[in-house]
């Protein structure tokens, strides 16, 4: 095998159609375009989601409920998974939690949720926490920081 007798792959490739060629070409007189109508003009475009003057899509579907576009989407740590992954007397912050993989994806504003036992010590940084959380680690002796942003 070399550079001349390579060919592309069977079938890959299609012979273009030549319309408006006269009638013995297949594609003479409206060239594959019916008759009449705006599809058949030159510079014809339909609008987005236009179906033939169906009602659209976008407008049979009922819209239902409200949606917040100013809404705040926290990332949610539980006490739980802090407890298992770190030792007492650690300071944890976004970026620790980011390296150990507990945080993934868009950086989001961190909040602390109140799940499971809590019995360490620990510092932990965090945008946002849940009441119930900063209580439980208050109580293990630790301390709930909120960082702005």
């Amino acid at each position: 095998m070399d550079l001349s007798n390579l060919k592309p792959a069977k079938g890959s490739t299609h012979v273009k159609k030549r319309v408006g060629r006269g009638q013995g070409s297949g594609q003479g007189t409206q060239a594959g375009k019916g008759h009449k109508g705006a599809q058949s003009r030159s510079g014809y475009s339909f609008k987005r989601g236009f179906e033939g003057g169906q009602m659209p899509l976008h407008r049979r579907v009922p819209k239902r409920g409200f949606h917040n576009p100013f809404r705040t989407e926290y990332a949610a740590v539980n006490l739980d998974t802090l407890a298992d992954r770190f030792d007492a007397g650690t300071v944890i912050t976004p970026e620790l939690l980011r390296e150990r993989g507990i945080i993934h994806g868009a950086r989001r504003p961190i909040k602390v949720l109140a799940r499971g036992e809590f019995s360490k010590k620990l510092t932990v940084r965090a945008h946002k926490f849940s009441g119930k959380a900063a209580e439980k680690i208050a109580a293990a002796g630790g301390a709930a920081e909120v960082i702005a942003g």
